[in-house]
């Protein structure tokens, strides 16, 4: 009996020191994160091989969350990400709106027509949106908004990282291939405005019309199509990929391809396994069961700047995060061997770009030898005495 009595009373007063610990204990600074993104339309299929993937993004941003949360432990932060998957005919403005005023951090995962909708939305004006998909130079420019920042290189980065690596090569005389698209032409203005920068030559460049019958393609098409006086290399501006993939090894002469096709210049790729990447790429593959694809590194690396801003700001606060991800204090580990930052006058997130063909990492941008009188990779992209953002 009396040893009951004294296990009752430890108990007591082991429940009261417990009730005391938790109360002493601050609470946590809550920190939220909304993801909103909107369901595509399944496009036709080109390729068996490359299955339409609906939820790129999503599983980038969660794992982040789970890296943001790792860190909250030990500085006294906590990590809430509400996803908001909007149907192909459902309202973007309508979710958007509806996420209320308590949240202020927004990763989109939208269309570049349906971007600046939503920056333009009164419920937006507080907010800091991070644009995970697109890569139109006109929102980085005349379009830009300021509190919007963008994680995917643009397409001006993009032809710039190919042509540096072509300089370097010395393959300078270009055919450039342009598909029909208005994604097409704008990769296409990209290109020629690289070439122009690093002081490349367009032999000649061509309107793809042909049909896309894969079989007809290669047998007659491409041939014909490329007979052109010689040139270096090809490049393809074919964002869709309606036919850049018949254009290798099919060309009238033997010439590499690059572009949207060939060689591509990415953010991320999924034979790309140094620096640490290969560790995100196995935790990426377990939790997906799929290859990491751009967005959804883009999305990771969104959720994860917030984590970092807010750890050293020690805010949850927009305007804080904000100005911490605008200075030159914030670096961003991003898995590619140097820190990533943004850059103040258009939002755009400084970062190396992979060089890679299908199934090999051929090089990184910016390449050995391009300077910058403040950092390397502003030679990517438009530097700020370039840009058209007011």
């Amino acid at each position: 009996m009396k040893k009951t009595k004294q296990l009752v009373i430890c108990a007591l007063i082991l429940a009261w020191l417990t009730q005391g610990i938790a109360l002493a204990a601050p609470a946590k600074q809550l920190v939220k994160i909304a993801y909103l993104s909107q369901e595509q339309a399944v496009p036709v299929a080109l390729s068996n091989l490359d299955p339409f993937i609906q939820n790129k993004g999503q599983i980038g941003a969660e794992l982040a969350i789970s890296d943001n949360n790792t860190t909250g432990q030990f500085t006294g932060q906590q990590y809430e990400l509400k996803k908001v998957v909007v149907p192909v005919d459902g309202d973007i403005q309508q979710a958007f709106n509806q996420l209320g005023d308590d949240i202020g951090l927004v990763v989109l995962n939208v269309g570049p027509e349906q971007l600046n909708q939503l920056a333009d939305l009164p419920s937006a004006k507080n907010k800091l949106l991070l644009d995970a998909a697109t890569s139109d130079d006109e929102l980085r420019n005349g379009g830009c908004r300021h509190h919007v920042l963008h994680l995917l290189p643009s397409r001006a980065m993009r032809a710039d990282a190919l042509a540096q690596y072509m300089l370097k090569k010395r393959w300078q005389n270009w055919f450039l291939v342009t598909g029909p698209s208005p994604a097409d032409q704008l990769y296409a203005a990209a290109v020629k405005r690289a070439a122009k920068r690093f002081g490349m030559k367009l032999v000649a460049e061509k309107a793809w019309t042909n049909d896309y019958d894969a079989r007809r393609t290669a047998q007659a098409d491409v041939p014909v199509f490329t007979q052109i006086d010689d040139y270096d290399v090809l490049v393809v501006a074919d964002e869709q990929g309606l036919f850049g993939e018949y254009l290798d090894y099919r060309t009238w002469k033997p010439r590499p391809v690059i572009g949207t096709q060939g060689l591509i210049a990415t953010a991320w790729h999924r034979t790309h396994e140094q620096w640490g990447a290969v560790q995100l790429q196995n935790r990426f593959k377990e939790a997906a069961g799929r290859w990491m694809e751009e967005q959804d590194y883009a999305a990771y690396l969104a959720v994860r700047a917030i984590g970092e801003a807010s750890v050293r700001s020690k805010s949850n606060q927009v305007l804080a995060i904000k100005d911490y991800m605008l200075s030159e204090a914030f670096a961003l580990q991003g898995y590619k061997g140097m820190p990533l930052s943004f850059r103040a006058w258009d939002g755009q997130l400084r970062q190396p770009l992979l060089l890679a063909a299908p199934r090999s990492m051929v090089g990184v941008a910016p390449v050995e030898g391009f300077l910058h009188p403040k950092t390397e990779l502003d030679t990517l992209g438009y530097d700020q005495p370039e840009t058209a953002c007011k």
